[in-house]
């Protein structure tokens, strides 16, 4: 009986020693472990459509490891190039000053001539840009199912009548060059794809 009751008491032993052991490493690991200090950035306030930002659409998150770009604060007249989910951190490639354009492209300054038009579109939209010649003669279409960088004016706003509004153009450099003509001698309208509204 004595015997019995000692193994069992060198098992627990055993086991207490072990445990112990493996405390002691788990200490050791957390108090060599680098120090990780959480960084504040902005995270989307909710569901996101490209366009001009406000402050009111975003909210501070702290993270221990932001992504590479993320946004800490918004300044005025910054625009967001794609859209964005609920939560999800502002990174600097979503903003249009520095979205990345696909290689040949180019942002293309495009004015049209009906300026209530440009209410109807935002940043993302694809469009296809008409032009009506003074001589006469069918729209000739120019750069089909090119995308809407942004309007310079807010969304909304038009630009005063004869005007028309502004917008710019992601575009080849040779779509770019027919649009430079066509705006010297035609009326530019546009189309705009169902699926962007």
């Amino acid at each position: 009986m004595i015997r019995s009751w000692l193994i069992r008491y060198g098992r627990r032993r055993r086991l207490i020693a072990a445990a112990l052991a493996a405390i002691s490493v788990t200490s050791a690991f957390i108090a060599t472990r680098p120090a990780t200090s959480a960084t504040t950035v902005l995270a989307a306030a909710r569901d996101l459509p490209p366009g001009p930002l406000h402050p009111q659409d975003f909210h501070p998150v702290a993270l221990n490891h932001p992504p590479a770009g993320a946004v800490h604060t918004i300044t005025a007249g910054q625009t967001l190039a794609t859209p964005m989910r609920r939560g999800e951190p502002l990174t600097d490639v979503r903003l249009l000053a520095t979205y990345p354009l696909p290689p040949g492209l180019v942002a293309t300054p495009v004015r049209i001539a009906d300026a209530a038009t440009a209410t109807l579109i935002s940043p993302g939209s694809t469009i296809t840009l008409l032009a009506s010649y003074r001589e006469g003669g069918p729209a000739r279409q120019l750069a089909p199912d090119t995308t809407v960088l942004t309007i310079p004016r807010p969304k909304g706003v038009a630009s005063a009548g004869e005007d028309g509004a502004l917008i710019v153009l992601a575009t080849t450099p040779s779509q770019a060059a027919d649009l430079a003509a066509a705006q010297t001698h035609a009326r530019l309208s546009i189309t705009i794809k169902p699926n962007s509204w």
